[in-house]
C-alpha cells in the first residue's frame, strides 16, 4: 500500500473522530446537542464531497463522506424524535 494512502486513511479515521465522539455523546444524552443547522449543512455538504470522491476513485475519501453520512443521518433522527417527543407532550 503507498505511504500516501495509508496516510490518508488515518488523517481521514482522525478528522471523522470528532463526529464520532460527539455522536456518541448525543447518543448518551438521548438527543442531538448539536443545532439542526449544522447536521443539516453536514449532511449535504458531505454528499456532495462524496459525489466527487466517487467521480474521483478516491477510496480515502469516499470512505470518509461516506461514514461521516450516518453520523449526521442518525442526529438528525435524534432531534426528530425529540421534537416529536414535545409534541406528544404538548398535546
Amino acid at each position: 500500500m503507498d505511504w500516501w494512502l495509508y496516510l490518508g486513511f488515518v488523517a481521514q479515521v482522525m478528522f471523522t473522530s470528532r463526529f464520532l465522539v460527539q455522536w456518541v455523546a448525543s447518543e448518551r444524552a438521548g438527543r442531538s446537542i448539536v443545532p439542526i443547522h449544522f447536521w443539516l449543512l453536514s449532511l449535504a455538504g458531505s454528499s456532495l464531497l462524496l459525489a466527487y470522491a466517487i467521480h474521483r476513485m478516491d477510496p480515502v475519501f469516499i470512505l470518509g463522506q461516506s461514514t461521516g453520512c450516518i453520523v449526521y443521518v442518525r442526529n438528525l433522527m435524534l432531534l426528530k424524535k425529540e421534537k416529536d417527543a414535545k409534541r406528544t407532550d404538548q398535546t
